[in-house]
């Protein structure tokens, strides 16, 4: 999940509310974390100290909440829904690009069967994007979101360089997490853990891997070897929503035909990403 960071001008500190409102009530651009007349400070989007508890992200959206419905070209469609608690920043931008139409039009544009979907870039390729803010913003690792199946996480070039670009694991469970290899490879790491990272990077911390988390792993598939909070050298990508309806339609655009850089060979294109109220 690399990409390049591109260089663009610097967004204009002020925005206007970005989907109408009447006299009914607010329109969802102003319930976008916070969303006003002026662009919410990256520095203002905090996290919440104890974010849910293991395994929250499975549980269905409560009515009014936010959540995104994508639309694809070809007719699939799927529906997200975000933890602004544990990843605020990441969640604000993506809101904020899908009420101003970045997303739309774009594509997915890296498809890796029994792995992952990734897309959000303008230029198509993986080297472009931009976060709302013009800038990278930092990882917002939590302990109890992971990249287990349908987890929407941001992709990035390393530590602390996320920009607009996404992913959604989708694995079909089809790889088996072998566990105890794990647990050999960082007591190897922990005889001597800067030997280890120079010769071969980082590897699962399984000093904090706890048997709900092997649990969600068996049942619903997924990549640990991506969650940061789990990572002995503390990098990985950010678990910013979870898809709750619609998987079907991810695990059928998962197995697209693909040529040289996992590159689908016939474009699979985002119609458009709508921010919603959920109905219940």
């Amino acid at each position: 999940m690399k990409r390049r960071v591109v260089s663009f001008l610097t967004l204009l500190l002020c925005f206007l509310l970005l989907a109408g409102c009447d006299s009914s009530g607010a329109g969802p651009a102003e319930k976008v974390i916070g969303t006003q007349s002026a662009l919410v400070k990256m520095d203002d989007l905090k996290p919440k100290k104890d974010p849910g508890s293991m395994g929250y992200q499975l549980e269905a959206p409560q009515k009014g909440e936010e959540i995104a419905v994508v639309t694809l070209e070809s007719g699939e469609s799927f529906k997200i829904r975000f933890f602004p608690e544990a990843a605020p920043k990441a969640v604000y931008s993506f809101k904020l690009h899908a009420l101003q139409g970045y997303y739309d039009g774009l594509t997915f544009h890296r498809i890796m069967k029994n792995f992952m979907i990734q897309g959000g870039d303008p230029d198509g390729n993986g080297t472009g994007g931009e976060s709302v803010w013009g800038e990278d913003f930092a990882d917002e690792f939590s302990k109890n979101l992971l990249n287990i199946d349908g987890a929407v996480s941001m992709a990035n070039s390393g530590a602390n360089t996320n920009g607009s670009q996404f992913f959604i694991n989708a694995t079909q469970n089809q790889t088996q997490i072998n566990w105890d290899e794990y647990q050999s490879i960082y007591d190897i790491y922990k005889q001597d853990p800067d030997a280890f990272t120079a010769a071969y990077g980082k590897c699962i911390d399984m000093g904090k891997v706890t048997d709900q988390v092997k649990k969600l792993y068996q049942e619903h598939g997924g990549n640990v070897h991506l969650d940061g909070y789990y990572s002995t050298d503390g990098t990985g990508h950010t678990v910013f929503g979870q898809v709750f309806e619609g998987m079907e339609d991810v695990i059928k655009i998962s197995q697209v035909q693909t040529g040289d850089s996992n590159a689908p060979v016939n474009a699979v294109v985002i119609q458009k990403v709508e921010i919603v109220e959920y109905e219940g």
